[in-house]
């Protein structure tokens, strides 16, 4: 029997793209998907649960997890602290679960020095006017953020090569489609697939 490891799915992208709008929708379609929820220092936002979209915590608690190396990635992000907890990770792979982060980009290129066999998921806008019209009407920043915000995402979006794949986020269930059709594809690869099936053959024969 193969025994399959988990996969670590990453989807990054520029702030106000859509990440927690898409996560969410894939959700409630996959079941066989781990999603690790990330610490963050911000202030949560309307509707937002502590435990369920991200974990709240305060600097000095966010600074005392990364001086015990309990984060696999953390960035500090237009003045916040965000970061992924190491445990779960780890284990929920070793259990054969696929984990899916969804995160900044400071913190994907981080996850890829740590975990370079992730699988890393760039979400895109159809356009930076787009972009703009999704920050705005969350009405959560002022003129001054907006504009911050806009001015990383053109730097983010340069950083697309560190990716393995590109999705535009122009239509919620069209970018949630080809996010399932990665996941499926990622479990088929040859070079995947044919290091679990030796290590089988070399289990049945010993």
């Amino acid at each position: 029997m193969i025994d399959e490891k988990g996969i670590l799915f990453i989807l990054s992208g520029p702030s106000g793209v859509g990440k927690g709008t898409i996560r969410k929708a894939l959700f409630d379609k996959s079941t066989n998907l781990r999603y690790s929820i990330s610490m963050t220092t911000r202030a949560p936002r309307e509707g937002e649960e502590n435990g369920v979209d991200y974990f709240f915590k305060s600097r000095e608690e966010f600074e005392r997890l990364i001086q015990e190396n309990q984060l696999i990635e953390h960035a500090e992000y237009v003045g916040n602290y965000y970061g992924t907890p190491k445990a779960y990770v780890e284990q929920t792979l070793d259990e054969g679960k696929d984990v899916f982060l969804e995160i900044e980009v400071q913190g994907a290129l981080q996850v890829k020095r740590n975990f370079p066999q992730g699988v890393f998921i760039f979400l895109i806008p159809p356009s930076l006017k787009e972009l703009k019209d999704r920050i705005v009407n969350r009405g959560t920043e002022s003129e001054e953020k907006v504009n911050n915000r806009l001015t990383a995402a053109k730097d983010e979006i340069d950083m697309m090569d560190a990716y393995d794949y590109v999705v535009v986020n122009d239509e919620i269930d069209s970018a949630v489609n080809k996010i399932q059709a990665i996941v499926a594809s990622e479990h088929c690869k040859r070079e995947r697939v044919a290091k679990q099936y030796k290590q089988a053959l070399e289990a049945d024969q010993s």
